[in-house]
C-alpha cells in the first residue's frame, strides 16, 4: 500500500533548473509560507543573474541601481580576484528591501539550491522586511527604485556639468561621514513643500526627456541658504534655531554649510538618504538572518514531508544549511565572532521549543509564552517588534547560553589579568544576556558624535563633541582623515572635543 508521500511526484529530480521548475517550486513554497507559517510578504520579483552580476551587486551594497563611484569599482575588483582564485565564495542570493521584493539568485545554483534560496530570501527575508517595525518606520520600500534611479541620473548629470573630480570630491567626503549621516532616534524630517514639488517636476521631466539636474537645481536653489539668512543670535538661541545638538552630520552640513552649492547639497542628501535606508539592516542582522534561516529550514522539511522534494535534494539543502549555521570555536581559524545565522536560527528554534516543550526553567524565565501552542504567532510577533539588541535581551534563554558556552570576560585596564566575571548561574545568565545584547546595540558600538555649535556670523568654526563611553576614544589616524573631509564640506575650521559620558549628561 502506498503512503500519501510516496504517491506524490517530486517537483524536480535532478540538478538542472528551468523557469518552469522554479515557478512550480515557488508555488509550493508559497503554499507552506502562507497556509502554515502565516507569512505576509511583498509581491516577489525573482531574477537569475550570473556570477559577474552578483559581484557587481556586492560592490553596490546590494542595491539594484547605484551611482558611479571609485569605491564600488575597488570592491568589485577585490571580490572578483578573491572569487576567481577560489579564496572567497559568493552568496547564493541577494534580496532587496523593496516593493516588489527583488531577489537575485545565482544561475550556477542547482535546482535544490534555487528552491532553498527562494524559501530563504523571497519569503523569509521578504516577510521580515515588510513586517519589522524598523523597516516600516524608517524605509519606503515602494519608493526606493524611483529614488535610486533619480540618484544615479542626478549624479551622472553633475559629473557631466561640473566634472568627475568635483563630484568625486563631494562623494568621497559624504561616504567618509556616512555612518554619522543617519537619524538614530528621532524620525527624519519630512521633505519640504519645495522638495516635494521638485520631485513631482522631476518625474514629469523624465517623460519629456529634460535634464534632471536643471529641474532639481532650479527648484531647490537657495534652500541651503541658512548661513546667509541667519541674524545675530546669542549662543542658546543659535543652537535652538539650528536644532543643536545634531547627530546627523550630513543633514547639518546639507542645511547649514556656508560653502556648498545646491548640487553639492543634493549629493549629501542622496548619500544620507541611502545610509538611512540601509540603517535598519545594521540593527537586525541576527533577527533578519535568523528569521530567513528558520523559514527556509521549516519549508524545506515540510516540502520533504509532503514528498515534493527527494531525499537527495533535502540532503543537498541540509548540507548548505549546516554550513551556514555553523559556529566555529574560538580557537578555530575561521572564528570571527558569533555567527549571526547561527545565533539567530538557534534562538528561533529555541522559541519554538519553549512553546512546544517547555522545561520548568523555561516557564520561570519566559512565563509570557512558555507552553503557548501558537509558536508561529510568537515568532511573528518577535520578528515584527524587536531589533537585535532588544530581541537578545528578551529571548535569549539559559539553555542557549549553555549551548553556546557563553560567559563574560572582563578586560579592566586597572587589572593585570583578564577576569571571567559572569558564569552559568542565575545572576550570570542575566548579565551574559545583557552583555551580549549590548554588543548589538549601535548606540554602544558606533561613536556618538554630534554637532554642538556653529557661529555662522562669527568665525564659522564648526564644533563637534564625541561622547566617550568606557574610555573608548577614536583612532587618531582615522579621526584626522574624517576631519579633513568635514572641513572640505564645511569650508572653515572644524573642532572635535571628547567628553566622558558621565560628564555629558
Amino acid at each position: 500500500m502506498q503512503t500519501a508521500k510516496e504517491s506524490v511526484t517530486p517537483l524536480f529530480d535532478g540538478p538542472e533548473w528551468t523557469f518552469e521548475l522554479l515557478e512550480k517550486a515557488r508555488d509550493a513554497i508559497e503554499t507552506i509560507a502562507f497556509d502554515d507559517l502565516g507569512l505576509d510578504i511583498y509581491p516577489n520579483q525573482i531574477e537569475i543573474i550570473s556570477a559577474e552580476q552578483m559581484l557587481d551587486a556586492y560592490s553596490c551594497v546590494g542595491l539594484p541601481l547605484m551611482y558611479q563611484h571609485w569605491s564600488f569599482g575597488k570592491h568589485f575588483a577585490r571580490d572578483e580576484a578573491l572569487y576567481r582564485t577560489g579564496r572567497q565564495g559568493l552568496a547564493y542570493e541577494i534580496v532587496i528591501n523593496s516593493n516588489p521584493c527583488i531577489s537575485y539568485n545565482m544561475e550556477e545554483n542547482t535546482m535544490a539550491m534555487q528552491t532553498l534560496v527562494m524559501a530563504h530570501a523571497a519569503f523569509g527575508h521578504n516577510h521580515f522586511f515588510k513586517n519589522n517595525y524598523l523597516f516600516q518606520q524608517w524605509t519606503d520600500a515602494a519608493g526606493i527604485h524611483d529614488y535610486l534611479a533619480f540618484a544615479k541620473n542626478y549624479i551622472a548629470a553633475c559629473e557631466e556639468r561640473y566634472g568627475f573630480d568635483a563630484v568625486e570630491e563631494v562623494l568621497d567626503a559624504a561616504h567618509a561621514l556616512q555612518s554619522q549621516g543617519v537619524f538614530r532616534y528621532g524620525r527624519p524630517p519630512k521633505p519640504t513643500q519645495e522638495e516635494r514639488r521638485a520631485m513631482q517636476q522631476l518625474r514629469e521631466a523624465y517623460e519629456k526627456g529634460q535634464s534632471a539636474l536643471d529641474i532639481w537645481t532650479d527648484a531647490t536653489m537657495g534652500q541651503g541658504g541658512d548661513a546667509e539668512t541667519e541674524v545675530d543670535l546669542d549662543h542658546a538661541d543659535r543652537r535652538k534655531q539650528m536644532n543643536l545638538p545634531q547627530e546627523n552630520l550630513l543633514y547639518f552640513l546639507e542645511k547649514h554649510s556656508p560653502v556648498l552649492a545646491p548640487w553639492q547639497r543634493e549629493i549629501l542628501r542622496i548619500v544620507r538618504m541611502l545610509a538611512q535606508y540601509l540603517y535598519p539592516q545594521k540593527q537586525t542582522k541576527v533577527m533578519n538572518e535568523g528569521c530567513a534561516t528558520f523559514v527556509h529550514y521549516y519549508i524545506i522539511n515540510a516540502l520533504y514531508d509532503k514528498g515534493l522534494i527527494t531525499q537527495g535534494a533535502l540532503m543537498e539543502m541540509m548540507h548548505s544549511h549546516t554550513n551556514v549555521v555553523m559556529q566555529p570555536e574560538y580557537d578555530d581559524p575561521r572564528y570571527n565572532g558569533i555567527n549571526p545565522y547561527a545565533l539567530g536560527f538557534a534562538m528561533m528554534q529555541d522559541i519554538r521549543r519553549i512553546c512546544e516543550a517547555p522545561t520548568p526553567e523555561d516557564r520561570e524565565w519566559f512565563p509570557e509564552f512558555a507552553g503557548n501552542p501558537d509558536w508561529r504567532g510568537v515568532l511573528r510577533d518577535a520578528w515584527a517588534n524587536y531589533r537585535d539588541e532588544s530581541f537578545i535581551q528578551q529571548f535569549l534563554s539559559p539553555h542557549l547560553i549553555r549551548k553556546f558556552k557563553l560567559f563574560t570576560l572582563t578586560d579592566d585596564e586597572t587589572h593585570p589579568q583578564l577576569v571571567i566575571s559572569q558564569i552559568h548561574n542565575r545572576a550570570g545568565y542575566k548579565a551574559i544576556r545583557r552583555d551580549l545584547a549590548r554588543q548589538y546595540d549601535l548606540a554602544y558600538i558606533e561613536p556618538d558624535i554630534q554637532v554642538t555649535d556653529a557661529d555662522l556670523k562669527g568665525d564659522r568654526t564648526l564644533k563637534l563633541t564625541h561622547t566617550v563611553r568606557d574610555n573608548v576614544h577614536l583612532a587618531e589616524a582615522d579621526k584626522a582623515e574624517v576631519l579633513k573631509h568635514l572641513r572640505r564640506l564645511w569650508g572653515y575650521d572644524v573642532t572635535l572635543a571628547a567628553v566622558e559620558a558621565s560628564l555629558a549628561r
